[in-house]
């Protein structure tokens, strides 16, 4: 259970202006609301469900479960008997019942500082009516499944709500992926369509992403799974005749020649690229077909339990899981989550800096937004470009009041120090928030000291593609914060830390984190293959759902994320936490991010391989790694001093930021074979740290 009084020592409170017009205004109310959530989930959920549309009513509970593997087939129900429609709870009923049609519902941000875009609620309808048509003349039926691989475009905000709206299901691949991960996608969730654009630029870096397409089209082909039509979104070579989407005129898109069909010239600094290659007899251009549609489209009803998408997450057998969500339970979660944990107010205007393509881009930069009424940043950018202040200028741009990034963006901007921040004025924020992995308590400071001027409640939010919503994290008004902790359950979820035999730890303790009872926006199933479910998820211990990361409670009652249970080591008997040590060497001024990875030892079972990147102007130096290893010495005990320390200038990043430390494992094995490495952002990377390994331990 939560703890009867919030924590008042070595703690940070909300200012007094946010807590007075708060959702919820103090650590009681959340005490009142969470065990209400608990203990009477039919009333609790029961009155959030009647802020929303149903063409039909529940007939049973509104939660129906089992988490016990020994007592049958892994199941979660919710409002059984309901129907709904997501497209129409999140734009119809903003529109002509709330009358918000002409709210913005985002700004579009893109690449250049200067190509904007500003769309309201009203025209988003339109298009995605007119979109939700397209795919109906294309043949598109309930329960189809539609791959979209596309950039952080307006239009794709638009296919995948039109993809509802008509009852399909969209399976989104984060344009960053392979053409070998494309098409395992669509092979594995046997999609219709595909639907992609033409191509975008990532900094200076053009990805031409049509290309990838194609190349995903044909590796299907040859796996005897031939997708017939694929619809391509002219983003970078736009046609003239062509309206604007948004309420402005078209975005001023970098002059881009090349992708052209019939013009093969190249971009700035003589880079040549290739031409976009069509096929007419799979191609469909996403404009032409638009056109002539219709903008007024039916929503098809949906049960509670049809699924609403498929969003695939890395697996341990190297396999992605299709992990699937449904309907009502989701839309319930994610609107109530974003309203309470951002505490959002009708004139926000809220910035995550998240992909689409990934959970929290679905969860809270669509759903949760837009079943809200709220305004949002979409940015198709980078933090560094076209410098490292960019962030902050469309915070300022934007007068944006809620912003949503990950650890690893700010650790980045750290090395940067607080000059380029201090060039923007920031007034407008008055929450912050984290996601995607722990963050460590000296970024956590670096962002609510030099970003949030000390002013903006940090909500560090942890929770997994697989629980659709956050599980653990403060409420900004509400919560006394501690840097760096995932802090208290979210409503109606009910965590317990468990010991290698399965037993229920209580008070200060640590061991694996479970969820004792389900929430509306958990996961269902494993498209395609409910054993694999079970077996990740529920088989270690029957009973929990088992998120696979490890957690340490403190003696506030406060969680802390230590890590995957998998980066967890065995060193001479005593299990060590991978982000522990990370975080102790970050502590260290001249840090700016650590990687941690085991290395097998004949005596010790495991030992401390340590990857550091330092701050810009930092030299390495023995002197300094002396210094590493006696702070970890310090912090955590003589048992968690590196073996082995070395310079990092870069780390394997995925094109979302995380880390790959399966490859950093390999690194410090010296093992070659490194598997699938198409999803690192840099490659140059992996070579770079294979030559400075270290061969001797200290």
């Amino acid at each position: 259970m939560i703890p009867e009084k919030a924590p008042q020592k070595g703690v940070y409170h909300a200012p007094e202006e946010l807590q007075k017009a708060a959702h919820v205004r103090s650590y009681e109310q959340y005490k009142e609301l969470y065990l209400k959530s608990t203990e009477s989930p039919d009333e609790f959920w029961g009155s959030i469900a009647n802020e929303f549309f149903w063409k039909t009513k529940q007939s049973g509970p509104f939660l129906d479960y089992n988490f016990d593997v020994t007592k049958g087939e892994i199941f979660v129900k919710c409002m059984d008997g309901a129907s709904t429609n997501i497209c129409y709870n999140l734009l119809d009923r903003n529109v002509h019942e709330k009358k918000l049609g002409d709210k913005v519902a985002f700004y579009w941000e893109g690449n250049e500082p200067r190509d904007e875009l500003t769309v309201t609620y009203r025209e988003l309808l339109r298009r995605v009516c007119q979109f939700a048509n397209v795919l109906k003349s294309r043949g598109v039926k309930k329960g189809d499944r539609v791959s979209i691989y596309m950039p952080m475009v307006v239009e794709l905000v638009v296919a995948m709500l039109a993809c509802v709206r008509i009852g399909a299901v969209h399976s989104i691949v984060f344009a960053g992926f392979s053409a070998e991960s494309l098409c395992e996608r669509i092979l594995d969730s046997q999609c219709s369509l595909l639907i992609t654009a033409d191509g975008f630029y990532r900094g200076d870096k053009l990805i031409n992403l049509k290309v990838l397409a194609d190349d995903a089209l044909q590796k299907c082909r040859d796996k005897g799974f031939p997708l017939l039509k694929c619809i391509v979104l002219k983003h970078l070579s736009r046609e003239e005749e062509e309206t604007p989407l948004g309420s402005q005129s078209p975005p001023a898109k970098r002059s881009c020649p090349d992708l052209q069909q019939d013009k093969p010239t190249k971009v700035k600094k003589a880079r040549p690229v290739p031409q976009v290659p069509w096929n007419p007899e799979v191609d469909l251009c996403w404009h032409t077909l638009v056109r002539g549609a219709s903008d007024e489209c039916e929503p098809e009803w949906c049960e509670s339990e049809d699924p609403l998408f498929i969003l695939y997450t890395s697996g341990s057998t190297g396999k992605p899981k299709g992990v699937l969500h449904t309907i009502s339970g989701y839309m319930l979660y994610t609107a109530t989550t974003f309203k309470l944990v951002f505490d959002h107010q009708p004139h926000d205007v809220y910035w995550c800096t998240a992909d689409i393509g990934w959970i929290t881009g679905h969860s809270y930069i669509t759903y949760g937004p837009l079943a809200n009424g709220a305004t949002s940043v979409l940015f198709e950018g980078l933090p560094t470009y076209p410098d490292v202040s960019r962030l902050w200028e469309v915070v300022d741009k934007y007068q944006v009041t809620k912003f949503y990034t990950a650890p690893t963006a700010i650790r980045m901007l750290m090395k940067y120090g607080s000059e380029p921040v201090q060039k923007s004025r920031r007034e407008s924020l008055k929450v912050l928030g984290t996601v995607g992995e722990p963050i460590n308590p000296e970024a956590w400071q670096w962002y609510y000291t030099v970003v949030g001027e000390k002013r903006c409640p940090v909500v560090d939010t942890f929770w997994q593609t697989e629980t659709g919503g956050h599980v653990l994290t403060p409420l900004p008004a509400a919560t006394p914060l501690k840097p760096g902790s995932a802090t208290l359950p979210f409503f109606g979820v009910v965590p317990a830390i468990l010991n290698e035999s399965g037993e229920e730890l209580e008070g200060e303790s640590e061991g694996y984190l479970v969820f004792k009872q389900p929430w509306p926006g958990v996961m269902r199933t494993v498209y395609g293959n409910h054993q694999r479910f079970e077996t990740t998820y529920f088989k270690k211990f029957p009973g929990y759902y088992v998120t696979g990361d490890g957690c340490r409670r403190d003696k506030d009652g406060y969680y802390w994320i230590t890590g995957r249970i998998d980066d967890m080591l065995n060193v001479s008997g005593h299990l060590l936490s991978t982000a522990e040590v990370e975080s102790a060497l970050v502590e260290h001024e001249a840090v700016a991010e650590a990687a941690v990875v085991g290395r097998p030892h004949p005596i010790k079972g495991e030992s401390l391989y340590c990857f550091v990147t330092l701050i810009q102007g930092v030299t390495y130096s023995r002197a300094l790694e002396a210094e590493l290893r006696k702070q970890v010495r310090e912090k955590i005990g003589a048992i968690a001093t590196p073996d082995y320390i070395q310079n990092a200038p870069g780390l394997p990043k995925t094109r979302s930021g995380k880390i790959m430390r399966r490859v950093l494992r390999k690194i410090a094995c010296d093992e070659r074979d490194l598997g699938d490495i198409s999803t690192l952002a840099d490659t140059s990377v992996v070579e770079d740290l294979f030559q400075n390994r270290c061969y001797e331990a200290v």
